[in-house]
């Protein structure tokens, strides 16, 4: 299973990436979570401790690696340098365990907004396709607002797009111009996921919205998940109801693409 989450910044998708991320730990599963987005919150999610967080080490740092693989140090433009750098053993020896999950933080190149192939962001795409097209876990990737970083073989690895909304045009705006990008790249199996619904009115608006796209479910606002961020506990732990949710969520999900 290797599954993208993405959305508006604040709608909660880093939060529905550690759940998932959990649950399927819960099962006995390998699992990769990792955290694809520039502002970096998943491992806040996972409930590590500020000392943890300052130990991790994004990929797109690792310069003496990346020189190593890649043949160019990082920063460099131009050029001669491997376009298929070894990154293999890069989860193991770089990932954080965390109760059966091991999570990786990419890290943000200077240059990948561009999408120049300067060599860290070779690196990270190249990693980003080893993890989704090439391992055999389950795989949840925590992205940025948007899918244009992904490559199209690597897209075409992901077994569902999700997108995190709220109730509000912004998010909503988001999640259309996601499905755009995912047409583009000839991804079909792009759901949204209802986050921080109020009410049946709330939902509604949201599923009015949306139009044609698929509505995989709904996830309530809850003032615990608020409680959790503000106190470092992870929400698998503080929010017995959303894990609930999320857990149909996640039966209606496999049940969609299985």
């Amino acid at each position: 299973m290797k599954i993208a989450i993405t959305g508006k910044g604040g709608v909660g998708k880093t939060t529905l990436s550690a759940l998932l991320s959990h649950l399927y730990a819960r099962e006995g599963r390998r699992v990769l979570a990792v955290d694809a987005d520039p502002d970096a919150n998943l491992a806040q999610a996972f409930g590590l401790s500020k000392e943890e967080i300052e130990g991790l080490r994004p990929i797109a740092e690792l310069t003496d690696v990346i020189e190593e693989r890649t043949g160019a140090r990082p920063g460099s433009m131009g050029g001669v340098f491997k376009l298929n750098p070894r990154v293999d053993d890069i989860p193991e020896e770089f990932g954080k365990r965390i109760d059966g999950i091991t999570l990786l933080v990419m890290g943000k190149s200077k240059e990948a907004a561009s999408g120049c192939y300067c060599p860290e962001n070779v690196f990270l795409r190249r990693l980003l396709r080893h993890l989704v097209v090439e391992r055999d876990e389950v795989v949840i990737v925590d992205m940025e607002a948007g899918i244009e970083h992904l490559t199209r073989g690597t897209a075409e690895g992901v077994d569902a797009f999700l997108v995190v909304v709220e109730p509000g045009q912004r998010s909503l705006q988001t999640a259309r111009a996601v499905e755009e990008m995912a047409a583009s790249l000839g991804i079909r199996r792009v759901y949204v996921v209802a986050n921080k619904v109020r009410d049946d009115s709330d939902a509604e608006f949201i599923r009015s919205a949306i139009g044609e796209m698929t509505l995989l479910g709904t996830i309530r606002f809850r003032s615990e998940i608020m409680e959790a961020d503000l106190s470092g506990v992870p929400p698998y732990l503080k929010s017995p109801e959303t894990v609930k949710e999320v857990e149909e969520l996640k039966r209606e999900l496999e049940r969609r693409i299985c």
